[in-house]
């Protein structure tokens, strides 16, 4: 029979404290995301202000700490409860209050008599000398002077500043491919009309250079005639890249051919009608139908290989992505120096003027009191947090740079297996605290910028596979198949033969596999036929 009862358990539960949350949340930040982050919080938490060189009233968390607990309420509800506890401990260890006094007491009486006993000692007291004036010379530092204001032109590998990467390095903005356009037609001479249609037409031009609209279409909207849209469509033809303004790849090729002079040559007579022979690798056929030799079909579609079918591609492409690295490996003779990038961070620190506002004496009401101390409880756990997340990084690249010495001084083919259990198991933390720790961070190195993720790679099981990264095992197929004969292009079969010579034991699925990811046709679609 079911009724309703009430029942007592004792169980253990994991859960995930608000501090811990935000510790794992800075944890997997970067640098960018960080410093957004913490404008935010200074923005949100008034005890929260970034740290300047201009003097101001600031408090340590140590001193805030002893303030932050929280207030004791002066009649509690189990006062009795209390009092008889205290009664029966007092009879207990007999009068309350006569044990501390004399626990005071004696120290201070042996003070006294042992002051009492050495005159000497007084007398020496009295005796003592002032001391002598100090030289104003001996508190000037020369040489922070010198190196700040005179230069000498040397400074000591302590003082030199981190190896930054090169200016030539640095990206400007990207020139998209309206813009190229619009900046050739401002030099032609049209007339108002055609310039009008033809600024319509680049407008309608979607990321590969191709327009995506009919002409009746443009000519509704820009309130245009047939003939004039046509007209400029031969001039956004005629702009450079060579192809853009095509309705499809054919006549996007032969845009192409026309601009190089090849109009009504073998490879315009090609492209025109047989583009799918070229696509099928069927020379020889097409070689007959031409009724030209094997030669100039071969030299036709060589020809044809070069164009390009995405002619706005290279100015519509992604804008280069902004990285800035989170760490520094600098190399110091044999040693390498790991540097947080801490430049342009804000620099936290607590604000003491809301200190006064945790005393009941300035008026400050319970309510407002319990919102500063909640604040400044907050402030402290985001400061921990942000220097546990500089802490841990710092030792997962020291951890690295133990591990990849021989990839930071010769490059990549000195690169070394690694997994993140291993680290993890080196650094004393939990896997994840690692992968969050790498994730999207970049690293500056002697041999360039990588993602700290890049140095994670699984060994290849094999005899003498086991010391070879998966990259680089994928390098080695990458390679294998650009230096194979085009004509008799090398199966999985022989690439999986090749690799388990060199003591490397894969499966003809794995190179299968390796081939795909990178993108790699098969053997039948890189086979070129004479």
């Amino acid at each position: 029979m079911l009724r309703p009862s009430l029942q007592l358990k004792v169980a253990q539960k994991q859960i995930l404290t608000p501090g811990l949350v935000q510790m794992v949340t800075v944890l997997q930040l970067n640098r960018l995301e960080l410093k957004e982050m913490i404008t935010q919080e200074i923005v949100k938490n008034p005890v929260l202000e970034e740290s300047t060189e201009e003097p101001g009233e600031e408090i340590t968390p140590e001193e805030l700490l002893p303030l932050l607990e929280p207030e004791r309420v002066t009649d509690p509800s189990d006062q009795q409860i209390l009092e008889a506890a205290l009664g029966e401990a007092a009879h207990t260890n007999g009068i309350a209050g006569e044990a501390p006094t004399e626990v005071f007491a004696e120290p201070f009486q042996e003070t006294a008599a042992g002051v009492a006993a050495s005159p000497e000692a007084a007398a020496a007291v009295e005796t003592v000398e002032p001391p002598a004036a100090t030289d104003p010379f001996d508190e000037i530092d020369f040489g922070s002077f010198f190196d700040d204001y005179l230069d000498p032109g040397y400074k000591s590998p302590a003082a030199e500043s981190v190896d930054k990467p090169s200016f030539e390095t640095f990206l400007s903005a990207p020139v998209t491919l309206a813009d190229h356009l619009h900046s050739q037609l401002s030099v032609s001479v049209l007339s108002e009309s055609i310039r009008d249609a033809a600024e319509s037409i680049i407008g309608n031009l979607d990321e590969d250079g191709y327009l995506s609209a009919s002409l009746e279409e443009i000519a509704a909207m820009g309130d245009h005639n047939l003939e004039e849209i046509e007209a400029a469509l031969k001039v956004v033809q005629s702009l450079d890249p060579a192809g853009v303004g095509a309705r499809n790849v054919r006549e996007c090729l032969l845009l192409e051919l026309e601009s190089m002079n090849g109009r009504g040559g073998v490879a315009w007579m090609i492209v025109s009608d047989h583009l799918r022979m070229v696509e099928m690798r069927q020379y020889r056929e097409l070689s007959k139908m031409l009724g030209r030799p094997p030669e100039h079909i071969e030299i036709a579609v060589n020809a044809i290989r070069r164009l390009n079918p995405r002619p706005g591609l290279r100015y519509s492409g992604a804008g280069a992505r902004t990285v800035e690295p989170d760490v520094y490996f600098t190399k110091d003779g044999d040693d390498y120096i790991i540097q947080m990038n801490d430049e342009d961070v804000p620099q936290l620190r607590l604000n003491a003027q809301y200190r006064r506002m945790l005393d009941r004496d300035n008026g400050a009401t319970k309510e407002v009191r319990d919102y500063v101390r909640e604040r400044y409880t907050s402030a402290i756990q985001l400061m921990k947090n942000i220097e546990q997340r500089k802490q841990t990084i710092l030792k997962v690249c020291q951890a690295i740079v133990r591990r990849q010495t021989e990839f930071l001084a010769n490059g990549l083919d000195y690169l070394k297996p690694m997994m993140i259990k291993e680290v993890a198991e080196e650094v004393g933390v939990h896997p994840s605290t690692v992968s969050r720790a790498v994730a999207s961070k970049y690293v500056h190195t002697p041999q360039g910028v990588f993602e700290l993720r890049y140095f994670f790679s699984e060994a290849v099981q094999g005899p003498l596979g086991g010391n070879t990264p998966l990259l680089l095992l994928k390098r080695k197929v990458k390679k294998m198949i650009a230096e194979e004969d085009r004509a008799h292009p090398l199966t999985d079969e022989q690439i999986t033969a090749a690799l388990q010579q060199e003591g490397i034991n894969v499966t003809r699925r794995t190179v299968a596999k390796y081939r795909e990811d990178m993108k790699i046709p098969s053997t039948h679609q890189r086979r070129v036929r004479p």
